[in-house]
């Protein structure tokens, strides 16, 4: 996600469907209280998880 990849790309990348994929991001984005890729990519920065 923070590489702008977007989920097919991720799904191809990863060897996983397109469901799969979309149930991650949802929960990922759920478990840190953000509403969009953006937010839980800037919330990932500001903590230092993406370098």
């Amino acid at each position: 996600m923070a590489d702008g990849k977007t989920n097919p790309e991720i799904a191809e990348v990863l060897t996983v469907s397109l469901p799969t994929v979309k149930f991650h991001i949802s929960n990922i984005l759920r478990k840190l209280d953000v509403n969009s890729r953006a937010a839980a990519i800037a919330l990932a920065a500001k903590q230092g998880l993406h370098s």
